[in-house]
């Protein structure tokens, strides 16, 4: 793995560390192909069921280089990453800021976990750009259309505190601490079976907008692949036994 990203397996846990902290963690080539390489080791092993996403240094990442833009164009696999994410559960801990493709990195992820007095936004405005990396659609998503757009026509940013009261922020951290709570977050969620847990995942990002019908159809191949799976029989097995269930991801 590059330099400018560093991982760390954490048991059942994909750590990932954006280590620009001189360039505000901002995506360069080197860092967007290392992001695209770190979430196909996440979903490609049976023995990672998250990951949780940081940036080193006093913030999350301020996103694009602007540098490398003006002179090369978008870096590499930047747009790969925002746009394709992960198969399994992504938690991004933002400390300071996350600022325009920053704050979509963070959307590209399932859940935040942020420090008390960060700030997120998307300012592109002010730069004579928009939102390009899923914000305009991500963010009113996830909270109310008139805050999202309030956010992306003035370019201010909002805080972690009231991030958190709309629902975009899962948890509050101290400040420092939002990797260590995002951690305990996905450390959570990896006692789950993993086939289960990416499959809950999928479920929920791809019926947003679906009818019913639609979802029930979408839902379907899933219930083969992981009602029949070994884990599917570890666990009431487990249960039964009165033991932690030994899963495989398979």
């Amino acid at each position: 793995m590059a330099d400018e990203l560093l991982t760390e397996r954490r048991g059942r846990v994909l750590l990932m560390t954006m280590n620009r902290p001189k360039a505000r963690n901002a995506v360069n080539s080197a860092l967007g192909q290392a992001l695209v390489a770190a979430i196909a080791e996440l979903d490609s092993d049976d023995g990672l069921t998250a990951g949780v996403l940081t940036g080193a240094g006093s913030g999350f990442s301020a996103g694009m280089d602007l540098k490398e833009f003006a002179t090369g164009g978008p870096p590499k696999g930047f747009n790969e990453f925002l746009t394709q994410g992960s198969k399994k559960p992504i938690i991004a801990a933002v400390e300071g800021f996350a600022l325009a493709g920053g704050l979509e990195i963070a959307l590209t992820c399932d859940l935040i976990v942020a420090a008390k007095g960060v700030k997120l936004g998307i300012p592109e405005v002010n730069k004579g750009l928009f939102a390009a990396g899923g914000g305009l659609f991500r963010l009113p998503a996830r909270i109310p259309s008139g805050v999202a757009m309030e956010m992306a026509l003035t370019s201010d940013p909002i805080t972690a505190e009231y991030a958190n009261e709309i629902g975009l922020v899962a948890r509050l951290a101290d400040e420092g601490k939002a990797a260590e709570v995002a951690l305990e977050l996905a450390e959570r969620i990896a006692k789950n079976a993993p086939l289960a847990v990416a499959a809950s995942k999928q479920i929920i990002r791809q019926t947003q907008g679906m009818t019913e019908e639609e979802a029930w159809k979408m839902q379907a191949p899933l219930l083969g692949k992981v009602f029949t799976s070994q884990d599917a029989m570890e666990g009431p097995r487990a249960f039964a036994e009165k033991r932690e269930p030994k899963w495989t991801g398979k």
